[in-house]
């Protein structure tokens, strides 16, 4: 299994995703945008994971000039229509949506911080989702969600976003919730927007609500869907 992984954001680092790869032994390589990493030409790998960033899909070069939302969305079409494996978490859900003909929207909330989520009727039916809790804690640091197509399956929802899981395709995945959180990735976030803590609404929690937080079940949760897929994925290739 070849594994690539788009970073954008320094502090925003694949956590668990990357976790799960090593244990495993899979191959994983990355562009880090944020240090101006070229974006592979071609579709080089079995699943491409597009991490989150504090970009949306709507900005520009001359805004983030590592950013390239166009060249990424060409890219993670390419890897649907070659039928490859592609998960894209926040920013990285909302260029997916984008791939497939969506366009991406504001969450009606924003929300930082662990909140409660919930499985839709699709989503107790999803096979790859069958390790989840109903309820569950989803860890999440956004403004926006990604947008839907006609056939797109809501999996999870929360109170303060109805997109919080979206399926496009069989092995496309849209994740707005940051499962792969750690305590060094939310402390790296507190230390690099710490602004955002002040945005409104009902969904922002404090530092030491962030900090307190046990993400271990999450990530174990996260890590059973991807076994799940990536098992049903690898069948259909040998």
């Amino acid at each position: 299994m070849k594994i690539h992984i788009i970073q954008h954001d320094k502090w925003v680092e694949p956590g668990e995703y990357l976790a799960w790869a090593n244990r495993h032994g899979y191959e994983v390589t990355m562009t880090r945008d944020w240090n101006y990493e070229k974006l592979p030409d071609e579709v080089s790998a079995d699943f491409l994971i597009v991490l989150g960033g504090c970009m949306c899909p709507a900005t520009t070069k001359e805004e983030c000039s590592f950013f390239d939302a166009a060249a990424e969305i060409a890219l993670i079409r390419r890897y649907a229509e070659a039928g490859r494996a592609v998960v894209g978490i926040c920013l990285g859900s909302q260029l997916v949506g984008e791939a497939m003909g969506a366009p991406y929207e504001h969450s009606p909330f924003s929300e930082v911080g662990p909140v409660r989520a919930r499985l839709t009727e699709e989503g107790k039916r999803d096979p790859f989702l069958s390790g989840f809790t109903d309820p569950f804690y989803a860890g999440e640091w956004h403004n926006d969600m990604p947008g839907l197509t006609k056939d797109a399956i809501i999996l999870a929802e929360s109170d303060g976003c109805p997109r919080q899981i979206v399926r496009y395709g069989k092995y496309i995945y849209s994740f707005q919730t940051h499962m792969e959180f750690t305590h060094e990735i939310i402390s790296n976030g507190l230390k690099n927007c710490p602004e955002d803590l002040s945005l409104p609404g009902p969904y922002i929690q404090t530092k030491e609500e962030l900090l307190a937080f046990d993400y271990t079940q999450m990530n174990r949760m996260l890590s059973g869907f991807l076994d799940a897929m990536t098992g049903d994925y690898l069948s259909t290739r040998s």
